[in-house]
């Protein structure tokens, strides 16, 4: 891989869209993937409104199809799990030439779509602890945090020592101020991400609130923590050892977050399938899988098919 790596955004929204543009900032080569944003963006750039400072791409290298794209060294997924299907024809353009693939999407065992198309030795996964919106066509805002917790993907789950190539990215994310961290165990990581996505996904869904809402209320606060400490409790039982400390700093963190809509609940709100199999229903049959129950994982997970289902039946009968 070359000193000066370039990078494929596939899925310019609220993560690709901020994460992309801190790189093309930085002067990297940056290419990205557009649907419905691709007019605009080709005429008027991206701008990113970010609390770390707001700032605006008036040229981008935008693309309508993977198959206009070059070929990359880094190719950056950053589409939601529900839009896997597309990674076919999408990695096969954009790694061509041999480049790697970066999974930057919510979940357990998210990585496996990619790896069935490049191989898995190409594929390396992250977490992004980032809280940003999509508010406009080309138009992203970065509320608060930014993190990536990245490593490679091993289909056994097995933990080895950090790859060169993931040092080489990890240098790279940090050139462009992104505030990024190689790790050794892309599945414990994955685990820790899951006891904040799980309850704070699934619960901004089911009690209709935002992350200040669910915070700012006795009950639910404290069922968000059951959640989380069951979420926890299902790592352990799969082999991964979390410090029960990490219960409180999920918390701590949500209380000082800004007021946040999590990206179940957008999706919710404007009518788009959810995530619940990546972020709920693969854990929880990771768990089952390891001779674990977990009874209010299970009613979570029950109760976001209902709704997942409801919406596409409601969508269907329009016609």
């Amino acid at each position: 891989m070359s000193s000066k790596r370039s990078y494929a955004i596939i899925g310019t929204g609220a993560l690709g869209g901020y994460y992309g543009g801190l790189l093309a900032r930085a002067g990297f080569d940056v290419h990205f993937l557009l649907r419905s944003d691709f007019d605009h963006v080709q005429q008027h750039g991206l701008q990113i409104d970010s609390k770390n400072g707001n700032f605006h791409l008036p040229q981008v290298n935008a693309y309508r199809s993977a198959a206009e794209m070059p070929a990359c060294d880094v190719t950056i997924v950053a589409i939601k799990t529900t839009a896997n299907q597309q990674l076919a024809e999408i990695l096969a353009a954009t790694t061509r030439e041999g480049g790697v693939v970066l999974v930057l999407q919510n979940g357990l065992h998210v990585e496996a779509d990619s790896a069935a198309v490049v191989g898995p030795d190409r594929v390396l996964g992250g977490c992004c602890f980032l809280c940003s919106n999509k508010v406009g066509p080309g138009h992203i805002d970065h509320i608060d945090y930014g993190r990536i917790a990245f490593g490679e993907y091993r289909a056994d789950g097995s933990v080895r020592p950090i790859s060169e190539r993931t040092r080489e990215i990890e240098a790279d994310l940090k050139l462009a101020s992104i505030p990024a961290e190689a790790v050794d165990d892309l599945i414990k990581v994955r685990w820790q991400k899951l006891m904040w996505n799980i309850p704070f996904n699934g619960l901004s869904v089911v009690l209709d609130a935002s992350t200040a809402e669910i915070m700012n209320h006795p009950a639910s606060e404290a069922l968000a923590e059951q959640i989380i400490r069951d979420v926890r409790a299902a790592a352990m039982q799969c082999g991964k050892s979390i410090d029960e400390a990490f219960v409180n700093k999920m918390m701590n963190d949500t209380r000082a977050m800004v007021p946040y809509d999590s990206s179940m609940r957008v999706d919710f709100k404007q009518g788009r399938p959810m995530e619940v199999e990546a972020i709920v229903g693969n854990p929880l049959r990771e768990l089952q899988r390891h001779g674990g129950q977990s009874p209010r994982l299970e009613m979570l997970y029950q109760q976001l098919t209902f709704f997942d289902r409801r919406r596409t039946e409601e969508q269907t009968s329009r016609g």
